[in-house]
């Protein structure tokens, strides 16, 4: 069973457990709501809490392997793409979770795509509520003052 087999099969089950040995320590994030990336296995695995109880009926409907340049130096790796649909909050999302690997086969770069740009502001919405109450992220100051999102 390849990591992406892995990996699939810990999502569709839920199981964050499952997710901790197929991530680099080192792990890169790429959100479609966020401009830096999340970084390091804590974190994402954080994330993947938060993701698991935001999406619903969360099912994958494709899978493609391949290689991809590295963002750091241009080595191409083993990739995979898997297609996705999900709703969040009545929002139904089309999607693409890319997985780059890394020489022993783990997750080093793991980026989200997803459609339409209305799903991307509910989803984004949703994540950081969830980031926030897990105490993954700091609260707004905006927020913290007035007790509603900034």
């Amino acid at each position: 069973m390849t990591t992406a087999d892995r990996f699939r099969t810990a999502i569709e089950n839920g199981d964050r457990a499952a997710l901790e040995d197929l991530f680099t320590e080192d792990v890169r994030f790429y959100s479609p709501v966020k401009f830096t990336p999340f970084e390091g296995r804590p974190m994402v695995l954080g994330l993947f809490g938060v993701l698991l109880r935001t999406f619903e009926d969360f099912r994958y409907v494709g899978h493609f392997d391949g290689t991809a340049q590295t963002s750091s130096d241009g080595t191409a790796l083993p990739s995979a793409v898997l297609l996705f649909r999900a709703t969040v909050n009545g929002k139904e999302i089309h999607g693409i979770d890319l997985l780059q690997f890394d020489e022993a086969d783990r997750i080093r770069e793991f980026t989200v795509m997803v459609r339409p740009q209305s799903a991307v502001h509910t989803l984004g919405e949703a994540v950081h509520a969830g980031l926030v109450a897990d105490g993954l992220v700091p609260v707004p100051e905006a927020e913290e003052r007035t007790g509603a999102p900034g």
